[in-house]
């Protein structure tokens, strides 16, 4: 059997077939044909989800809590949506099709590909809930086809292949997941804990300061304290993305010049 997401989230979980059919609606469609006359659509369940989801996290998203929302009925709300596992493509599909594009044309390469990256970086911090969704079998959707086809243009022309320009764009997203996350989980401890960073080491540094030895983690020593008197924390997301994004244009840099030699 196969294993659910952590959390039990992620892309494509629910009927393929429904699901589809869901996301390639027309605007403006997804009212029932049956019974009384429909109070809402799928784009309003959609809509309350994702306000859902963006506000209180997924741990807060379930039909019940949209249907609230909505102020219909929860069983009212499976006539639109069958379950949360298609409803949760359908905010993704969703987030993907309003999230704003660049006109790439013109731009250096390295331009491009640092303005899709910036795009999904503030689709996350928009959306943080988008970054913790797995999506290796994604949603299938016209959102998502649009986003594929505008970030595809970064590296098109480039000299890679098909499937290098995949994979390169495959790692420009990972990069900006995995940073976003560092911020989110960043934001949260400050809220979960009623502290900010800079209050919390100043409550660990007197214990910390008995118990460790920098003699012996010598490198852990000098380098942590560089990292925290530079961002005043453990981690600075701004600093992370600003540097690995150089190191990624730099590596994509390479890869590129190889295929002109």
């Amino acid at each position: 059997m196969e294993k659910k997401a952590r959390g039990g989230e992620r892309s494509s979980a629910g009927d393929p077939a429904r699901t589809l059919e869901l996301l390639w609606r027309s605007p403006g469609q997804g009212g029932s044909a049956r019974g009384p006359k429909q109070r809402t659509t799928v784009d309003a369940v959609v809509a309350a989800a994702i306000e859902i989801a963006d506000t209180e996290g997924l741990a807060a998203l379930t039909m019940r809590s949209v249907a609230a929302k909505l102020g219909v009925t929860p069983m009212a709300t499976y006539t639109y949506v069958p379950g949360k596992a298609e409803l949760l493509d359908l905010m993704l599909d969703t987030v993907y099709q309003q999230m704003p594009r660049a006109d790439l044309s013109g731009m250096p390469w390295k331009e491009r590909v640092s303005a899709i990256a910036a795009e999904n970086r503030e689709l996350l911090a928009g959306h943080p809930w988008v970054a913790y969704v797995p999506t290796t079998r994604p949603p299938l959707g016209p959102g998502l086809a649009a986003k594929y086809d505008h970030e595809l243009g970064a590296f098109d022309g480039l000299g890679l292949t098909d499937l290098e320009m995949d994979a390169a764009l495959t790692h420009v997203l990972g990069f900006v997941t995995s940073v976003a996350r560092i911020a989110i989980d960043t934001r949260r401890a400050s809220v979960d804990s009623g502290m900010t960073d800079h209050e919390w080491w100043e409550r660990t540094a007197p214990v910390l300061a008995r118990v460790f030895d920098p003699a012996r983690y010598p490198l852990a020593a000098r380098v942590g304290e560089a990292a925290g008197r530079a961002h005043d924390s453990a981690y600075s997301a701004d600093h992370a993305y600003d540097f690995g994004l150089v190191l990624v244009l730099d590596g994509l840099e390479r890869r590129i010049a190889s295929r002109s030699v």
